[in-house]
């Protein structure tokens, strides 16, 4: 809620009644009180959100800072947010615009109402791919009109490393830069027109979408506000002059540079000013044409400094970017699975650094030669043979995707100290770049701690991290100093302490000693000008709020964990359960919608409740006892990680390396424990205990399909959808022959234990049949070994743990573990078949029973077609295949695969198949995900998200199309919402075999 007590601000006027934190005061709660959510109610087409859950969700962006909103709004059109500011008004509530929230200086965050663009104002409202331009709404991610343009031969080359998710609108208002800017310039040498709201509402525009001799739109006071405010400019044009930073990246203060021009575009003015002025609801943008060709070179350098000196001759070569890559992310970066691979191809010996340059154009043999002439120029400055080429777009694609999460790859430190932002992005002039980054290097070793560097070396604008514990009230005093001894520098080196990410909290304050006095006077004239009751995000750029104000703050004075008191699961690898779930900096790459497989959810809902990070947040606070007491077992919690379908694409793909899957297990043991377990669960869960009985009552229970009462009383029972199938119960497979003993393994290559599953054994035998017999064939000894206690077969437990019935789990892992640890010491490996229960064995295995034996089995585990891959690669098995005919085959990577980088594995399985034509489809999850896929409740998203990738590409199959899915829900989906055969590629090898007999 809104604050009257007096806050922490600025050393430049006094604070404003609404800025900071502190108690309500009983006349703003009034005005606060029921009548603002009603108010709201009433007049949004879209949603007002006032419950604390929501709320913490939106308390954060990707800085340090944590401020929880009175309130969040999801407008659906320019008339919502006229209303929000209105209906805010009356309630002397303040109003902050929200894009993505990957800013890293606290700028979309504050006590008033959040207003989330993101969700549904989203669109495209003009587009001329005659003339070259776009208007979009705020909302607009990067990456989404990137795709839009790209048929047309266009791009908007403003391009942060956040492009998956960072939208229009915020990154209009931080007068964002990206890796390109040495070329294309920033946001305001790129941005045509905008239209905006005024503090009450009232809508106006400036740029090109105004007329021919003003550039404004609207009423006079937009006519009259534009002229003040060139009238402003010109009065300080001495000052501007005199002290604004004469290098590209400054992005500090207010724009009044932009209107000294000889014809200034007053749009610019509002690029950057953070939501502070007025509030966006479009955004009129110059595209670019995409070059044809692009090449890379990676530069290698022994040390950081060598590679600053170097700079300035590659930028004289004149290529797009030039990007460093510095020691601390190929250290860490070489142990996140996603980027080892692409940080072994482009490295040569051990370089102490790398710098990035990219030349593009329509000439490739043009551009070859830059490459030729960057290769000179390293050896002209003492680097012989130092330059690694990468002409291929499909490997500098690789590259990129590094170098846009370097900021996530360091986030990845274990611990509480991290790689703090604040000084994150000053810019220097080239010629002083080194002796800067020397003196910070200096100040850090003054303060007891390292920075971490990387980023745009091409326009003197590092991004520059100190490791701080920013829960220790000696590492925030250590900031403030760091930050002052910064600032003092990059005065000294006439360059910008703002450089691409804006002022937001933790950089306002230096606005003053940067622009001086008078220009700090004129940016209040701005700001009161625009926004006169001190309305939209308060506190940033001018009449700031302290950077170091701890009640700021994600980790305040006092901050714990204090649930749960005991795990079910072991975290001692991240330093507990609140470790773990802490490793989200809010970055926001699981809120991308196309590429890889992260979040699932997300892009089917679009809602930040359902998103890794906003679980994630949702988990610290109910953890650390901020959302109330038993939140972290409340009902609200549940709804939270109802639709994590648990395809650890996050544990993958998020560069800190969040696993919401695991933490689902983790909060369903204790959310069960304290309200039972639902009877769906619970069949569910116990499906390996009666699979075996189950199987001879098959045509009794295989009635429930055929039978529509039947299929409704399920629903009403037990919440299995009458609109989704149940597997076919089947004579189940068996295994043949006496139980196997340690002693008969040999201890070569062809030992093996298949292991087979609950799913494959009871519903699709013919997928262990086929996998018997492709490896019988390929010349593997099959050991079949059975429990030491009873007949029921092994199981991995995952049917247990997706219910969080953790000790029934463990149960089940240690009954397996203990009976295939003698095979395993013997030499033996173990091979399955399902991705969801063999990969259990080399991940929730050891947080189930932590010890060496787990990693033991974690070691030797396979799935099929990586034990064949690897086998196959070494040329120690051949398999008699015939070939295809070119027949095409669609592959769809089941979650797990993908999160264990298992996918490589199948590829080169079936490629191994002759004239067999295999075509990946980038999907992310098919949407079923165990029971998920058969609940009454979430049936509906599980087909959306079926429907993002998967569906379309599959509809598009020709009759005669193979369809490969190794995972059973993957398979059941494509049959149940496109009546489509899936089928495992063990079926397809064993075809394919079947075919080389016959013609022999």
């Amino acid at each position: 809620m809104t604050a009257t007590a007096e806050p922490a601000t600025g050393p430049n006027r006094a604070p404003s009644p609404v800025a900071g934190p502190g108690p309500v005061s009983p006349r703003a709660a009034n005005r606060q009180g029921a009548g603002l959510p009603r108010r709201l109610a009433e007049a949004l087409a879209g949603e007002a959100k006032f419950d604390a859950f929501t709320r913490g969700r939106y308390a954060n962006d990707a800085s340090i800072y944590q401020i929880m909103p009175a309130g969040v709004v999801l407008p659906r059109s320019a008339a919502d947010i006229a209303a929000t500011l209105k209906i805010a008004a009356e309630h002397d509530v303040p109003v902050i615009l929200r894009g993505g929230g990957t800013s890293q200086n606290g700028q979309p965050i504050g006590r008033g109402l959040v207003v989330d663009c993101s969700r549904h104002f989203n669109g495209i409202i003009a587009y001329d791919p005659e003339a070259g331009t776009i208007t979009v709404e705020p909302g607009m991610v990067l990456e989404r009109l990137n795709t839009r343009v790209k048929a047309d031969g266009w791009f908007f080359p403003v391009e942060p490393s956040t492009a998956t998710r960072c939208t229009i609108g915020g990154m209009a208002g931080n007068n964002s830069c990206g890796a390109r800017s040495l070329r294309f310039g920033k946001m305001s040498d790129n941005v045509l027109g905008m239209e905006a709201l005024f503090h009450d509402g009232e809508p106006f525009g400036f740029g090109l979408t105004g007329n021919a001799a003003t550039g404004v739109t609207g009423s006079r006071r937009a006519d009259a506000l534009a002229a003040a405010m060139r009238a402003l400019a010109e009065s300080e044009r001495d000052e501007i002059l005199r002290m604004y930073p004469r290098v590209q990246r400054r992005v500090g203060g207010y724009n009044l540079d932009a209107l000294i021009a000889a014809r200034p575009n007053l749009a610019h003015l509002l690029v950057g000013s953070e939501g502070t002025l007025a509030a966006t609801t479009s955004v009129t943008l110059k595209l670019s044409r995409l070059p044809t060709h692009r090449v890379m070179g990676v530069c290698h350098f022994p040390s950081f400094r060598s590679a600053m000196e170097t700079t300035k001759a590659i930028v004289d070569l004149d290529p797009v970017a030039v990007e460093l890559v510095d020691n601390n992310v190929l250290v860490l970066g070489a142990d996140i699975p996603l980027f080892r691979a692409t940080l072994a191809d482009i490295t040569r010996g051990t370089p102490n650094c790398l710098l990035l340059v990219e030349f593009a154009g329509d000439d490739r043999d043009a551009l070859l030669a830059d490459l030729r002439r960057l290769d000179a120029c390293m050896a002209d400055n003492g680097h012989v043979d130092a330059v690694v080429e990468v002409p291929e777009p499909i490997r500098q694609k690789s590259v990129w995707e590094v170098r846009e999460a370097c900021l996530n790859i360091m986030m990845s430190m274990k611990g509480d100290a991290k790689p703090v932002s604040f000084i994150e992005d000053c810019a220097v002039p080239l010629e002083h770049l080194a002796d800067y980054t020397d003196a910070v290097t200096e100040v850090f070793t003054r303060y007891g701690t390292r920075g971490t560097w990387y980023a745009h070396a091409s326009v003197g604008c590092l991004h520059v991290r100190p490791i701080l514990d920013m829960k220790q009230g000696g590492d925030v005093a250590k900031m403030r100093a760091i930050a002052e001894a910064a600032s003092e520098q990059v005065r000294r080196f006439k360059g910008s302490y703002s450089g691409e990410h804006g002022d937001g909290i933790s950089r306002s304050e230096y606005i003053a000693p940067m622009f001086g006095e008078r220009l700090t006077r004129a940016f209040e004239q701005v700001k009161d000008g625009f926004d006169p009751e001190n309305r939209l995000n308060p506190g940033k750029i001018v009449r700031p709020l302290k950077m170091d104000d701890r009640s700021l703050m994600r980790f305040q004075p006092g901050y714990a964990v204090s649930q749960p008191k005991k795990t079910a699961l072991d975290w001692s690898e991240w330093g507990g359960f609140g470790g773990a779930v802490e490793m989200c900096n809010n970055n926001g790459t699981c809120r991308k919608l196309a590429g890889g497989a992260m979040c699932p959810s997300y892009r089917a809902t679009k809602d930040e409740q359902h998103l890794t990070r906003g679980r994630a947040n949702s988990l610290r606070l109910a953890i650390s006892g901020q959302l109330g007491a038993d939140a972290f077992t409340s009902r609200e919690m549940k709804r939270t990680l109802d639709l994590c379908v648990s395809c650890k694409a996050c544990r993958r793909e998020c560069p800190t390396g969040i696993d919401m899957a695991k933490m689902k297990v983790e909060f369903l043991h204790h959310y069960h424990a304290r309200h039972g377990l639902p009877l769906k669960e619970r069949l569910v869960a116990a499906l390996p205990l009666y699979a075996g009985t189950a199987a001879w009552l098959a045509p009794l229970l295989n009635l429930r399909d055929r039978v529509p009462a039947l299929a409704r009383l399920s629903e009403r029972v037990a919440g299995l959808s009458a609109r989704r199938t149940l597997p076919r119960w089947r004579r189940p497979w068996v295994e043949q022959g006496e139980p196997a003993h340690p002693g008969d393994v040999t201890g070569d290559f062809r030992d093996i234990v298949l292991f087979g599953d609950t799913f494959n054994r009871a519903f699709e035998r013919e997928n262990l049949e086929a996998a018997e017999r492709v490896l019988i064939a390929a010349g593997y000894r099959l050991h079949r070994v059975f429990p030491n206690r009873g007949r029921r077969a092994l199981c991995c437990g995952r049917t247990y743990l997706a219910s969080g019935q953790t000790d029934r789990a463990r149960e089940e892992a240690s009954r397996t573990l203990t009976t295939l640890l003698p095979f395993i010491r013997a030499g033996a490996r173990i091979v399955g078949l399902e991705p969801s229960c063999l990969l259990t064995f080399r991940d929730e295995f050891a947080s189930l029973l932590p010890g060496p034996e787990a990693g033991e089995l974690s070691k030797a585990s396979l799935l099929f077609e990586e034990l064949l891959a690897v086998d196959l690669d070494a040329g120690r098995i051949a398999l008699p295949l015939a070939d295809q005919g070119g027949r095409v085959a669609h592959l769809h990577g089941h979650c797990h695969q993908k999160a264990f980088a298992a996918m490589g594995a199948v590829e080169t399985v079936l490629r191994a198949v002759p004239g067999l034509d295999v075509r990946v489809i980038e999907s992310s999850c098919c949407g079923m995900a165990g029971v998920f896929g058969y609940g009454a409740e979430t049936i509906d998203v599980s087909l959306a998200m079926a429907e993002l990738s998967l569906f379309p590409a599959l509809r598009k199959a020709g009759p005669d199309d193979l369809v490969v899915a190794d995972g059973t829900s993957c398979r059941h989906q494509i049959h149940d919402g496109l009546g489509l055969e899936a089928l495992h590629v063990a079926r397809v090898l064993d075809a394919a075999m079947v075919a080389s007999a016959d013609r022999h």
